[in-house]
């Protein structure tokens, strides 16, 4: 390879870029939307949750358990006169769950056995109906030990639980968001990019003028990914700035091994934006190839969103040969963990296995022909 020939293509890529103001939108302003949105739009806390509230028998100690929800910021609760009314504005969206004091609640409150309150959930989300649950019984056992506490009296249950919760303490769902978020974002910067680089040398004409030159193809790649690459790293760096200093996650890994990772992952994403413009000549089958084949399988089958281990077997095999599984669980230990080698170093080793497939592909896929 000549030294001269690639840093002329890769100036000629950088003005390209520089007279092509969508390359900067998608490499910056795209992630700054999406990292604003899932921060501070996406949630996957249950909060403000409406609740009906029915009471057989009020008594100070009802009073008492209720203003304990009311002063949660998990419910938004309503009182009803009965339960027929707490039904009916279940039935129409107005309220996720009923939650019933029976007439016995005083009398039975700080007893052992079944419990005096009758909780009903809306399961048509599954996932927020056990949300609500947990939080319900959190908040009564927790009512129960202060009540126990005020009347010196030891509290009836059979097991007392110590739990400590590791790396997300808060266990608020942005800090787990936002590092899969990245990886989400540079799949999409390094894919959709490079998908619509040589695409776009076919439409404009220009790829016959560097099909006649004496440039190698993988000059002529070269070229092109090495400004894209300088891109999305600086791409990634705003996003983890933000990351750490808008939203507050964590970043108890080093600074090293998060850019090393995240270089070799970008390198991936460049090899299957490079492997999907070398077979599409239009920029819209190109983008949209890039878009179903990397985007949303980056979405889905990641664990951004989803737990692999909870989908099925032959999907969890499946997810072996998307690259963004392996960076999410690298993202997400780095931030809220450490370094980890144990976890990162297996799916380093994954990343750059699909790194050496698709940019081997693009070597072998790309001809300087015209036909």
């Amino acid at each position: 390879m000549n030294r001269m020939r690639i840093k002329g293509l890769i100036r000629k890529e950088a003005y390209e870029i520089l007279r092509d103001p969508s390359s900067i939108a998608i490499a910056f302003v795209l992630p700054l939307v999406l990292l604003l949105i899932f921060g501070y739009g996406v949630s996957l806390d249950a909060r403000s949750i409406a609740i009906a509230e029915v009471v057989d028998q009020p008594t100070y100690l009802t009073a008492s358990f209720l203003a304990e929800l009311e002063h949660s910021p998990w419910f938004s609760p309503t009182l009803y006169p009965d339960q027929a009314s707490a039904e009916r504005a279940m039935m129409r969206g107005r309220a996720q769950a009923i939650l019933w004091l029976r007439s016995d609640f005083t009398r039975r409150a700080l007893s052992s056995g079944e419990s005096p309150i009758h909780l009903t959930v809306n399961g048509v989300d599954a996932n927020q109906a056990r949300i609500i649950q947990n939080y319900v019984n959190g908040t009564w056992q927790a009512w129960l030990q202060q009540q126990a506490t005020l009347q010196g009296q030891p509290l009836a249950v059979p097991v007392v639980a110590d739990v400590r919760i590791w790396f997300n303490p808060a266990l608020t769902s942005r800090e787990y968001l936002i590092p899969g978020l990245i990886a989400i974002i540079m799949t999409l910067i390094g894919a959709l990019l490079t998908a619509l680089v040589v695409a776009r040398e076919w439409e404009r004409g220009t790829m016959e003028g560097i099909m006649v030159t004496p440039v190698a193809k993988t000059e002529i790649l070269l070229g092109k990914l090495v400004p894209y690459f300088v891109m999305g790293m600086g791409g990634m760096m705003m996003s983890t700035a933000m990351a750490v200093f808008l939203f507050h996650v964590p970043l108890r890994g080093s600074l090293t091994v998060l850019v090393g990772t995240s270089a070799l992952f970008l390198l991936t994403a460049l090899g299957m934006g490079l492997a999907i413009s070398v077979l599409a000549r239009s920029q819209f089958v190109a983008a949209m190839v890039a878009i179903v084949a990397t985007f949303l399988p980056a979405f889905i089958l990641s664990g951004f969103l989803f737990d692999i281990r909870s989908m099925p077997r032959v999907i969890q095999i499946l997810t072996h040969i998307v690259a963004a599984r392996y960076f999410v669980a690298t993202l997400q230990t780095s931030f809220l963990a450490g370094d980890i080698r144990s976890v990162i170093l297996p799916n380093v080793l994954g990343l750059a296995v699909l790194c050496a497939v698709f940019l081997g592909l693009s070597v072998l896929r790309f001809r300087k022909r015209l036909d």
